[in-house]
């Protein structure tokens, strides 16, 4: 289990292989890429900005519960931060476990607490030389609750 953010190009195929199990029978990523567009605005390039000792945090966390809530063998997530531009890998997110349902699930459930709960924020450049800081929440996502105790 590990969350990390870096400045530098995610290595997926690297951290791929590093998690490839023979007691996995499933196995899902997550690659979130910069587009280049945001509602109907031309994006050229944005930058990511992280409270890191939180973020850090934050993103155990998330891949804490992750883990108790399905049946997981190893989960990663690596998040950018810095400038990056459209077509760059921004964020990456890997699960293996014995299921393949609960890689999904695991997945997609880091995937969307990542950007709903860890300090990272997101300012785009646009063609017509303004900029905006967006709300990675404001996504038309299905979001699902973190567990509640028993």
């Amino acid at each position: 289990m590990d969350f990390t953010l870096t400045d530098h190009p995610i290595s997926h195929p690297e951290m791929r292989t590093s998690m490839q199990r023979i007691d996995a029978g499933g196995f899902c990523v997550f690659e979130g890429w910069v587009r280049n567009h945001h509602l109907g605005r031309d994006v050229i390039r944005l930058e990511y900005e992280a409270y890191a000792r939180l973020a850090l945090k934050q993103g155990e966390e998330v891949l804490k519960l992750a883990t108790e809530r399905f049946d997981v063998l190893d989960i990663r997530a690596v998040h950018r931060t810095g400038p990056l531009a459209p077509g760059d890998l921004a964020v990456w997110v890997g699960v293996s476990s014995v299921h393949r349902k609960d890689a999904f699930q695991a997945c997609q459930y880091v995937i969307d607490h990542i950007k709903d709960t860890v300090p990272i924020w997101k300012h785009e450049f646009y063609t017509d030389g303004t900029s905006e800081w967006v709300d990675p929440t404001a996504c038309h996502c299905s979001h699902h609750p973190a567990p509640t105790e028993p």
